[in-house]
């Protein structure tokens, strides 16, 4: 049996949401499908489970555009974010649009009939053929089965747990338990005050190097106050407003003045740590957004190493022993549990085998047209958001710019449309832009490559971005646009 959909959009977590809420909005008359393989919607906030897990971004700019985030506090947690998706669905009436637990195996572009033949496991383990107009890629960029896991050494000999955060034991109990974290990233940084105020009795953050973290207060006063005598979306798109704002004018003194921003950040930091943790660990080497910069609420990770529930170790793990790490130091951190934040493993449309015509596609040796379509591809969108920013601006923009081409597809009469790849354009840097992040680094062989200008150029400027694609226009010279020629019914074309 094959089933015909007009736009297809996998995945149904903020990205694919997101985008089907604009579609709705703002081209009624194309019909879409959600595609997505866990049980449940929410992506990134469905499937991690840790303590204290927390967006690292503000929510007046990590809620979509068109739905204001309700509540005064600057971060939420995921359940809080999963709930927020939750209403975005019943809002927009998707909740029909969307067949869980299926699974997207391969997808090909068979360019005689001008769609896209794609090949589902669904919730039985049955194969289904579904074809599709378009695809909308939403999966976001690290694999859901597993996370970036070094290869410690003597591993086996701890007789302890080693969990991994990205699928954390549902039952786990840490009360009166010695924890080490290895990491210092988001993941990291969130887990070691909530593993310490939820009953630990010490937990120790291992990391090779530090990390630039910003304190942020956690309950936004002026929005709380803005929304008692403004209307609500009034309220909203002035908090909005300001922190993108905000957030823009850090990246740029980061690129034009990183010693001042150093310093800054580094006084900061020891304000906070009132001598009672050594500056070492928090000092990085590197200048600030060269890697991406971190927020705590409150600054609740100084005061709980202040506290001396918790303590940071800044050393190399030379072995894993039955009882905690051997460091490089010659010190051992004894631990009951040890949990690996090392990261994410980096992957493109959610591992799907993609091919065009029965060629494989490999999105590294792709640009990406506006931010968002892949060249020389037809007919895909794909969804990456910012890495200096929050990753749903990008959703919004992006869904935008979606719902005018294919409105404007729909008004000519074009049923393809290929942004035509320059090869003298390709460059070696990723999408990711200059960010040395060790999952940044790994994913040099699966993201799509930079190019050197406009339209290839990804420059991560939400606000440049937002008037690019709002007025972009798309008789260009480089979009290319066919119309399927009448010709008796082929058959679509399977690649296994």
């Amino acid at each position: 049996m094959e089933k015909q959909v007009d736009i297809l959009i996998v995945g149904a977590g903020i990205s694919g949401i997101g985008v089907a809420a604009h579609l709705s909005k703002n081209s009624p008359q194309r019909s879409f499908e959600i595609i997505e393989r866990r049980e449940s919607f929410g992506g990134t906030w469905d499937l991690f489970k840790y303590p204290g897990i927390r967006s690292d971004s503000d929510m007046s700019t990590f809620g979509f555009n068109f739905k204001p985030w309700q509540k005064a506090n600057v971060l939420a947690d995921g359940a809080a974010i999963k709930g927020y998706v939750g209403e975005v669905i019943e809002e927009f009436k998707l909740k029909d649009k969307i067949h869980f637990k299926h699974r997207v195996r391969t997808a090909n572009y068979d360019s005689s009939i001008k769609k896209w033949v794609v090949e589902i496991e669904d919730e039985n383990q049955k194969m289904q053929t579904w074809i599709a107009n378009f695809v909308v890629g939403c999966t976001g960029y690290y694999n859901y089965d597993q996370g970036y896991q070094p290869d410690f050494p003597n591993k086996d000999a701890f007789k302890g747990e080693f969990v991994n955060p990205q699928f954390w034991p549902e039952n786990l109990d840490y009360t009166g338990k010695k924890v080490v974290i290895i990491g210092s990233g988001a993941t990291a940084i969130t887990l070691v005050p909530a593993m310490a105020k939820g009953g630990a009795e010490h937990v120790t953050m291992l990391q090779r190097s530090p990390t630039y973290i910003a304190s942020i207060p956690s309950i936004d006063f002026v929005y709380e106050k803005m929304r008692k005598v403004l209307p609500e979306d009034v309220s909203y798109k002035l908090t909005r407003a300001r922190n993108i704002g905000m957030q823009r004018g850090i990246y740029a003194i980061a690129q034009k003045q990183p010693k001042l921003l150093r310093k800054f950040l580094l006084k900061s930091i020891e304000m906070q740590l009132k001598g009672k943790v050594d500056m070492k660990h928090f000092t990085p080497t590197y200048n600030p957004w060269d890697q991406r910069l971190c927020v705590v609420p409150d600054g609740d990770l100084f005061k709980i190493l202040r506290s001396g529930k918790a303590s940071v170790e800044t050393d190399q793990i030379e072995k894993i022993t039955e009882n905690g790490i051997q460091l490089k130091s010659g010190k051992h951190l004894d631990a009951d549990i040890i949990v690996s934040a090392t990261g994410l493993e980096i992957q493109i449309l959610g591992g799907i085998k993609a091919t065009i015509d029965g060629k494989p596609m490999n999105t590294s040796k792709h640009m990406l047209y506006q931010g968002v379509m892949v060249s020389d591809v037809p007919n895909m969108a794909l969804i990456i958001g910012y890495i200096n920013a929050s990753w749903t601006l990008k959703v919004d923009i992006a869904a935008e710019y979606i719902s005018r081409l294919v409105n404007y597809m729909d008004k000519k009469g074009f049923d393809e449309v290929i942004p035509q790849g320059d090869a003298t354009e390709l460059m070696e840097d990723t999408v990711m832009g200059s960010l040395t992040s060790g999952y940044i680094a790994r994913a040099a062989d699966v993201m799509p490559k930079q190019g050197k200008h406009a339209p290839w150029k990804v420059t991560n400027n939400y606000l440049a971005d937002r008037k690019e694609l709002k007025n972009a226009k798309f008789e260009d010279g480089v979009l290319k646009f066919h119309k399927r020629e009448s010709q008796p019914s082929k058959k679509p074309k399977l690649v296994s």
